[in-house]
């Protein structure tokens, strides 16, 4: 049995840790609110922007684009998303699996791949496994900038275009509320444009600019928007899955801080117990 001056250096222990977790579940419930109120207003802005195009573009005659092209798929860029920081339960880990699957399935398909990591945690990931990443783009999350998203949504799209990947995938946490992040793998390139509607519900639209060039203009647009709408709920899953460790570590601390006190208590009484057999054994 562990003596009462263990037992209270393990108290004191566990309420210091107590206390940084506090903190950090705090910090980590005020970048969630700030991040949470940013992506939903731009994921209802992506959305609009989404259907406005599809809408115009749905009653004219078809359509091409150069992101639209569809080819045997011999080389993909995937683009994973993580956390620069731990501490946040199984966010990263759940990545690193996914995207590990995912490498293991193309180089058996014969594939090759291209790594373009945002975070540290999946960089480090992938370079203790052997692989080459571009890491341009690693730290773009630090300051959520639309710009540096931007830049990123412009290389893949050049990728893209020159024919030097076939696909662009993109692997990340959707953020749906504060207990739950789900793991999100989606196309970025081809985009899938809209179909001509054959039934006479179709709107008439007269297009100025002309349609060809509303599409070169939002369609770029759109991609840009959508990188940078991931790296926000990228960013915005993180403060709630690093929330949600927090809270969960506060609550464990909360069960042994009991269990020690208890342990303590008794070994304590026991003490006094045994010092006052010992005093009656000698008066006796």
């Amino acid at each position: 049995m562990a003596s009462l001056k263990e037992i209270k250096i393990r108290l004191a222990s566990i309420r210091n840790t107590q206390k940084i977790t506090s903190a950090m579940k705090m910090v980590s419930s005020a970048k969630l609110h700030h991040t949470q109120t940013i992506v939903e207003r731009m994921l209802a802005y992506e959305s609009k922007l989404s259907t406005l195009l599809e809408g115009t573009l749905a009653a004219e005659s078809e359509q091409t684009s150069p992101y639209a092209a569809c080819r045997e798929v011999k080389q993909v860029a995937i683009v994973a998303f993580s956390s620069n920081t731990g501490l946040c339960g199984a966010f990263n880990a759940n990545i690193w699996k996914e995207l590990a699957t995912r490498l293991q399935h193309y180089k058996t398909e014969g594939v090759a791949v291209r790594l373009y990591p945002v975070g540290k945690k999946i960089a480090d990931e992938l370079h203790k496994a052997g692989y080459q990443t571009d890491d341009s783009y690693l730290s773009i999350a630090d300051k959520l900038d639309y710009e540096d998203a931007s830049k990123l949504a412009t290389a893949l799209m050049t990728l893209y275009t020159s024919e030097e990947v076939d696909r662009v995938e993109l692997l990340y946490h959707h953020f749906k509320n504060r207990a739950e992040q789900i793991l999100t793998e989606k196309v970025f390139l081809p985009v899938t444009l809209p179909e001509v509607e054959s039934s006479g519900t179709s709107f008439n639209y007269i297009l100025e600019p002309s349609s060809e060039e509303l599409l070169a203009l939002l369609l770029p647009k759109v991609l840009h928007l959508h990188i940078y709408t991931t790296l926000l709920d990228t960013v915005t899953a993180e403060h709630a899955a690093r929330m949600l460790a927090m809270q969960i570590a506060n609550d464990n601390a909360n069960d042994l801080i009991q269990e020690l006190t208890l342990q303590y208590n008794k070994t304590r009484q026991q003490a006094i117990t045994n010092e006052l057999l010992d005093i009656m054994g000698g008066a006796g």
